[in-house]
């Protein structure tokens, strides 16, 4: 078996990664350079992908431990997508009028249209003021009748709602007359909950592991999620969202790494497609309940009632033999591949087995100051960041943009909801013909194209740019519609590619700590165009746009290409990854007859 082994990676000696290893040493068995050394001992030690893609090969490319896997990954992404959703539909615009109950005293028997009519002064056009009542005076009620009432002061006793059939945030902590809290400042608040969930779960899920990362973003989800049902102050509220936030960023990072690591080929992109897909069903299935019922208190918990099955993941859910091989855990490693192959009803030859070695004793020394002190790390981060930050700044530039049109919520949430589903899809056939490098490429230009026209083009009707004839503003609102709906098709697809992309190009030993790194800039550009759309600037939205998108789409092109690529595990690999064909072509050195 192991001489079959040994025929096969010979037969894939063409493999770049191989390619360092076929100098004719033979010929020049003393004029090994310094150089040279380094070369060879880099491409052995990148043989050790070699080993990992064989053996998952005999557990089971894709069988059923990595079916149940992948299911497994799906089920929270339903509920990530009803918690990061949730605030636009329990912070609806509400009409409030202050509460005159006093005059009840004297008239228990008026109807409320008639206690408003008496107590609230009215605007010019007859409709009654929202922040002003009556000052309440000790007359008897047909002296108020007679006479009326004049002098006016704020809301003493609170506000009533009488329009409104729904309870949510806003008529349930009186968030109005000079105490509104608009949906920027929330979501700015959700936003520092991924920017310090992204750094805090990123180095946790390196340095503990996937599985307990995993399980402790979903007990996050439990009493940050669930638990904001419970919430008795608005800024309560607040804090559980910004708690909720971090469990969100921490299951992302930690299960993408998790799906990474244990499929292969074409099964990891379309596992982690997969995955977003049921992102997008999540939306759909929180409109739904969020039209069904009347309390903001019942969609938290009807909602996220979900979450508390998934404790049992403590007994389901499978560690990463990459982590744990990459940790010291050669023996857990191993039993776990054993326990896989088990599942899938396969045998791993021990000669196979037994190939697997722990790395180098520095590589489990890796840590965040390695994407400084490396220079191809660092550039990975660098320019996945912009990539990042732009994606996210144009996603929700285009959000506030199809505000502007007054939607329905409920509409403006299923539509976009429902065409992510095919744009994620899409990326399965822009995956397999063109590679991940330039569907990236493609996706992203395509919409910050789109996120760029809807910032120059006036919006049409009362727009605050220029004035349209009726039917060229109603033409004009429809294709600012679809465009914006485009956009975020487009979007959708990038950041689905993003993940596959970026979590190949990062080492087993740093990924989820680089992916943390990356999601800071996905909160910096939500943060931006939070902030700069807020200010009603005109020129500023356009020339970030820009400029962000220019600087992604160039350096996005300089990345190399990972599909069909060893997956790395340390740092040593990356040179490996990012040499050119030149150095490739002299770089030519024999790999050791009994290594991979």
């Amino acid at each position: 078996m192991s001489g079959e082994s040994n025929c096969k990676v010979k037969r894939r000696s063409h493999h770049p990664s191989k390619n360092l290893n076929q100098h004719e040493a033979q010929e020049h068995p003393n004029s090994w350079s310094l150089e040279m050394l380094l070369r060879r001992l880099r491409a052995t030690e990148a043989n050790q992908d070699d080993k990992f893609a064989h053996i998952l090969d005999a557990v089971g490319e894709f069988g059923t431990f990595q079916r149940r896997l992948v299911v497994l990954t799906f089920i929270p992404n339903i509920l990530l997508a009803f918690f990061i959703s949730a605030d636009v539909f329990v912070f609806t615009a509400q009409k409030p009028y202050c509460n005159t109950s006093w005059i009840l005293a004297v008239g228990p028997n008026l109807t409320e249209a008639e206690q408003m009519n008496l107590t609230l002064p009215r605007e010019p056009n007859g409709s009654f003021q929202t922040c002003l009542m009556y000052l309440p005076v000790a007359w008897d009620l047909d002296s108020i009748i007679q006479f009326g009432l004049n002098h006016t002061e704020s809301c003493q006793d609170g506000w009533i709602y009488p329009d409104t059939k729904k309870r949510s945030l806003v008529n349930e902590f009186d968030l109005v007359c000079g105490k509104e809290q608009n949906s920027e400042s929330m979501q700015t608040m959700f936003a520092a909950g991924i920017l310090t969930g992204s750094l805090i779960f990123g180095l946790m899920s390196d340095k503990l592991g996937r599985y307990p990362t995993i399980l402790m973003s979903l007990l996050g989800l439990i009493i940050f999620g669930f638990g904001t049902a419970f919430v008795n102050t608005f800024h309560q509220y607040l804090f559980f969202r910004f708690g909720v936030s971090q469990a969100l960023v921490g299951y992302t990072i930690s299960s993408v790494s998790l799906a990474t690591e244990w499929l292969v080929a074409e099964h990891r992109s379309h596992a982690i497609i997969l995955e977003h897909c049921f992102f997008s069903v999540g939306v759909m299935f929180l409109t739904g309940l969020a039209d069904s019922l009347p309390h903001w208190r019942l969609l938290f918990l009807v909602g996220g009632a979900p979450v508390f099955p998934l404790i049992f993941y403590i007994w389901i859910l499978p560690e990463s033999p990459r982590w744990l091989l990459m940790n010291g855990k050669l023996e857990e490693a191993k039993q776990m591949l054993c326990y896989a192959a088990g599942v899938n009803k396969k045998t791993i030859p021990l000669s196979l087995l037994n190939k697997l070695q722990l790395p180098r004793k520095k590589v489990t020394k890796a840590s965040v100051l390695d994407f400084y002190n490396n220079r191809h790390l660092r550039r990975v981060t660098l320019v996945m960041g912009c990539v990042w930050f732009t994606v996210s700044y144009s996603y929700f530039t285009l959000c506030f943009k199809l505000k502007d049109f007054a939607m329905n919520i409920h509409f403006g949430q299923v539509v976009p909801g429902i065409m992510e589903v095919p744009a994620r899809l899409c990326c399965i056939f822009l995956l397999e013909q063109i590679g991940r490098k330039w569907s990236l490429v493609a996706s992203l230009f395509q919409g910050t194209l789109t996120c760029l026209l809807s910032l120059i083009l006036p919006p049409g009707e009362d727009g605050p740019r220029l004035r349209w004839p009726r039917c060229l503003a109603i033409e004009l609102k429809s294709i600012m519609v679809l465009m914006v709906a485009l956009g975020e098709f487009s979007l959708a697809a990038s950041v689905t590619v993003f993940f596959i992309y970026t979590a190949e190009l990062l080492p087993t030993v740093l990924r989820a700590t680089g992916l943390g790194l990356v999601s800071l800039a996905w909160a910096a550009g939500a943060i931006s165009s939070l902030m700069i759309i807020s200010q009603r600037l005109t020129l500023l939205p356009i020339l970030l746009c820009c400029v962000s998108a220019i600087l992604a789409l160039f350096f996005c092109s300089l990345l190399p290409e990972t599909q069909d690529q060893p997956l790395p595990d340390i740092l040593e690999h990356y040179p490996l990854q990012t040499r050119n064909m030149a150095e490739e072509l002299l770089a030519k050195e024999v790999a050791p007859e009994g290594g991979w």
